[in-house]
């Protein structure tokens, strides 16, 4: 008797998910046909993880841009090649020797180790002020009181292309786009601070930078929008080039309106800006850094300093989508693996991994590591296979909870705010123009877990109007449990 209730059981479970099943296909179909989809490659994915295999699909072997959820592939191959505890390091060492009353006679070298978080203005103690200062504090350590040299810097870590080849111009020079250096600096970025004019369509005017010396100069063609209109500045430069022109709008009536820009060179400002802070404390340092294209071998060991760990750094770059610090993971995983940091070698350390997991990777294209380039592609169906193998890793509590969770943070914080009882969705969400990406794991309360993923590429809507499109679709992925 108990058997044959059980089999019922599992018979009306099995119906229940292929009539749910069932109404996802209707959904996905209508969504297809509204307004600014007729023309859009619509793609849908859904596995259970447990089983590995799929449980919904829709136009899933086609390979799709995948944007900012590129960084799922990026963030997962680090987990297992570096692990969790892993740490960036950058290193401070001399060249030269120290004389009785504390001059070195030779230079101080900051030698990058492809750490995001060196400098950044998010953290009190990575700010460039705590971080001088525990440099500093190391080299009278040594017993340095002067300099008669230079502050040097080496980069070579990663190699000299910070920006892939195929980003676009319009994103290159705002933060977004701001590339990586085997010695990055404040996120690679600066803030610039707008005043809007007196009435709209008046010229804004630029307030100031942060940081001062940020290395930039501007042209401003920024005008007056609508009153709470937001960010609407495009920021225009090469990585290496300090010229800037700004264009666009700042909104009416917000003085001193702060917008993020690409920082040129960012290594020699982080070295610029060290001598600077020594010469403000007393210390007499050559005024301008070098470039140094080779580590000396007689080089005097001062400190190493070391980034927060690799999960903090994982689960930042997922809650923020922030592509500086998917970048330099993506090339220290290239670094790790073939010994210089690039976008190829980059790419070869992911697909490397992924041929050694199994994984068929038939519509996988991997430039990058953060989505910004549109030659990355995948398939809806090849993301849910990974995000399976992932969840068999021993690493997968990490590279989960590096993940936002809907209705809860991250760029994630908005989405699905009545989800049932029990039930989670950890997920990455991508967008760009024409592109809108969302993957990851449902949860249930019993522990059942589905893997899924939802691109759409080429949708004639606005963003915002996709991105409810899309909700509706996870929304009922969610009820086939």
């Amino acid at each position: 008797m108990k058997r044959t209730i059980a089999i019922v059981a599992m018979l009306l479970t099995a119906l229940n998910a292929m009539a749910q099943a069932s109404e996802l296909e209707r959904l996905v179909k209508a969504v297809q046909k509204e307004s600014g989809m007729q023309h859009a490659t619509f793609s849908v994915c859904v596995y259970n993880t447990t089983k590995g295999k799929s449980v919904y699909s829709h136009n899933a072997q086609t390979a799709l841009a995948p944007a900012s959820v590129q960084k799922l592939l990026t963030t997962g191959v680090g987990f297992a090649r570096l692990g969790s505890d892993f740490r960036f390091t950058t290193r401070l060492a001399t060249s030269g020797r120290i004389d009785r009353e504390g001059v070195l006679h030779g230079n101080v070298y900051i030698i990058g180790g492809g750490d995001p978080l060196l400098g950044s203005y998010r953290y009190r103690q990575t700010a460039p002020d705590s971080l001088f200062e525990g440099w500093h504090h190391a080299l009278k350590k040594k017993g340095i009181r002067n300099i008669n040299g230079k502050i040097c810097y080496i980069t070579n870590v990663f190699d000299d292309q910070p920006l892939h080849d195929t980003w676009q111009w319009g994103d290159v020079g705002n933060y977004y786009g701001a590339g990586v250096s085997g010695l990055n600096f404040h996120e690679n970025m600066y803030f610039v601070y707008f005043n809007p004019g007196a009435k709209l369509g008046y010229p804004a005017s630029v307030a100031r930078t942060r940081p001062l010396n940020a290395g930039v100069q501007e042209r401003c063609e920024v005008t007056t929008g609508p009153e709470n209109s937001g960010d609407n500045v495009v920021i225009y430069g090469a990585p290496n080039s300090p010229d800037r022109l700004y264009r666009g709008t700042v909104p009416l009536g917000k003085a001193d309106f702060a917008v993020r820009g690409a920082m040129p060179n960012p290594a020699q400002r982080c070295a610029d800006m060290f001598a600077a802070h020594l010469r403000s404390h007393g210390m007499q340092v050559a005024p301008s850094a070098m470039h140094v294209f080779s580590q000396p071998d007689t080089l005097q060991p001062v400190l190493d300093y070391y980034s927060s760990d690799y999960y903090t750094i994982a689960q930042y770059t997922n809650l923020t989508s922030n592509n500086i610090y998917a970048e330099s993971i993506f090339k220290y995983l290239g670094y790790a693996q073939y010994g210089r940091g690039s976008y190829a070698n980059g790419s070869r350390a992911v697909m490397q991994y992924l041929r050694e997991r199994k994984l068929e990777t038939g519509g996988l294209h991997v430039v990058d590591g953060s989505g910004l380039s549109r030659r990355n592609q995948v398939t809806t169906d090849f993301l849910c296979r990974y995000l399976c193998d992932m969840a068999n890793e021993p690493f997968f509590y990490d590279f989960q909870r590096a993940l936002a969770v809907a209705g809860e943070n991250g760029t994630a914080k908005n989405l699905l705010p009545n989800l049932p009882v029990g039930v989670r969705v950890h997920i990455k969400t991508g967008s760009m123009e024409g592109v809108r990406s969302y993957a990851g794991y449902v949860t249930a309360a019993n522990g059942e877990k589905l893997a899924f993923a939802i691109i759409s590429n080429g949708h004639e809507c606005s963003s915002s109007a996709v991105a409810e499109k899309m909700n509706r679709v996870l929304q009922k992925i969610v009820s086939l449990f």
